[in-house]
C-alpha cells in the first residue's frame, strides 16, 4: 500500500479538504479554511517525498512530471475519495497538493444553494458559468446541477475535465466522463466533438482560453446547454473577462454570439461559518432578462448591478446582498464580510474594533 495513503486517510478524518506535501516542510492538511500540520509527522526531504509520490501515478504520469515539472491527475483511494491531484515543483524541490473530492455528490438540497441556482439544471440550453477563485466549490455547485439533471431528465450528459473530479452513475440521463490528455487533446476539440455525440448537457471543467470560451458559446448557441467556470469575482467582471478573451476586431461579434447565448452566471465565494463548524457558500446570481441581451451587446457591464437588483423576485441577488443577509442571521463573521464585500462602507459599522 503506497504510504501517501496514510496520510489522505488522514485528511478525510481530520474532515480537510487539501494534502500539502512540499520538500522541506512537514505534511499539513487544510480544515475549515486554515493549514495545520500533521501529527507524527516529520520535515520531508526531497528523495523522501518523491518516494510518497511515485507509486500512485502511472508511468505516463511520472514521465511527463519529470519532464515539466507539472503533472494534474486524479488519484481514487476506495473506501475514502477521489482526489484531484497536483505535483509541481518550487524552490525547495518537489511539491503536491491534493484536493480531496466526495465519493457521495453532495445535493443542492444538502449545500443549501439558492432556489434559483437548482433551478438551472431545468434550462434546456444556453451558457451557464459559475465563477469564483481556487477552492470556492465551483466544481461541488457544478456536481450538484449536474446530478439534478441526472437524476431528473432523460439526457445525454458529457463532461470534460482536467481531471475527472465527481464520477456520476448513470441515471435517468446518459453520462459520459471525458479527461483531457487522456480521452481528447483538450477542452475546444471535445466541445467540438460533443455536437457529434448527441449531447444535450456539457460540463468544461474550466473554460481556460479563447478557443474553448468561444467553442462553448457556439454549443450554448446551437442548442445545447453549456455549463463552464471561470476564476473571476462577479457577474459583471465575468462577462469583461470573456469579451476581454478575443482579439479587439472579434469583440463586437463575441458581445452578439454572448448576449443571445449567456443564460446566468453564479458567482460564489466559501466564508468560515461563526460557529466554527465548517464553511457556507455565498453566491451572487445573474439571469437572463429581457432587457440583458442589450447591454451585454452594448458593452454596459456597469448596468448589470441594476439588473440584478430588479431581479430579486426572480432569484437574483448581489454579492454583497448575499453577504450581509450571513451575517444579519449570525451565520458568517461580519470581519469576513467585510473582507470579501465590494461595498465595503455597507459593513464598516458592523466590523467590530481591535
Amino acid at each position: 500500500m503506497p504510504q501517501v495513503d496514510d496520510l489522505l486517510r488522514y485528511l478525510k478524518e481530520h474532515d480537510g479538504s487539501d494534502l500539502h506535501l512540499a520538500a522541506g516542510l512537514e505534511p499539513r492538511i487544510r480544515a475549515k479554511g486554515h493549514l495545520e500540520p500533521i501529527e507524527g509527522w516529520d520535515t520531508l526531504g526531497q528523495e523522501q517525498l518523491l518516494e510518497l509520490l511515485q507509486p500512485i501515478a502511472n508511468d505516463r504520469h511520472w514521465a511527463e512530471y519529470e519532464e515539466t515539472h507539472d503533472l494534474d491527475f486524479a488519484y481514487g483511494l476506495e473506501g475514502v475519495a477521489r482526489f484531484r491531484t497536483n505535483y509541481f515543483y518550487q524552490q525547495n524541490g518537489a511539491a503536491a497538493v491534493f484536493r480531496i473530492i466526495p465519493e457521495e455528490i453532495i445535493t443542492l438540497e444538502d449545500l443549501n444553494l439558492p432556489p434559483a441556482v437548482g433551478r438551472l439544471a431545468d434550462l434546456t440550453q444556453g451558457l451557464v458559468v459559475v465563477t469564483g477563485p481556487t477552492g470556492s466549490g465551483k466544481s461541488t455547485t457544478l456536481a450538484a446541477i449536474i446530478d439534478k439533471v441526472n437524476r431528473e431528465q432523460s439526457k445525454h450528459i458529457v463532461t470534460i475535465e482536467d481531471p475527472v473530479e465527481f464520477v456520476h452513475q448513470n441515471r435517468e440521463s446518459v453520462m459520459s466522463h471525458r479527461e483531457v490528455g487522456e480521452h481528447t487533446q483538450g477542452f475546444a476539440p471535445a466541445l467540438r466533438a460533443a455536437v457529434r455525440q448527441d449531447a444535450d448537457v456539457v460540463l468544461v471543467g474550466e473554460m481556460r482560453d479563447m478557443e474553448t470560451i468561444s467553442m462553448a458559446i457556439t454549443a450554448a448557441e446551437m442548442g445545447m446547454l453549456v455549463f463552464g467556470t471561470l476564476h473571476t469575482n462577479g457577474a459583471a467582471k465575468t462577462i469583461d473577462r470573456i469579451i476581454d478573451a478575443f482579439p479587439a476586431s472579434e469583440q463586437a461579434q463575441v458581445r452578439i454570439s454572448l448576449s443571445e447565448s449567456l443564460a446566468a452566471v453564479v458567482s460564489q465565494l466559501l466564508l468560515s461559518r461563526a460557529d466554527g463548524k465548517g464553511r457556507v457558500a455565498v453566491n451572487e446570481i445573474l439571469l437572463r432578462t429581457q432587457g440583458l441581451p442589450n447591454l451585454i451587446r452594448e458593452g454596459n457591464t456597469p448596468m448589470i448591478s441594476s439588473v440584478i437588483q430588479s431581479g430579486k423576485s426572480d432569484g437574483m441577488q448581489a454579492m454583497d446582498d448575499a453577504l450581509m443577509d450571513l451575517v444579519q442571521q449570525d451565520v458568517i463573521n461580519p470581519r469576513d464580510a467585510y473582507l470579501k464585500a465590494m461595498d465595503k462602507s455597507r459593513f464598516e459599522a458592523l466590523v467590530p474594533e481591535d
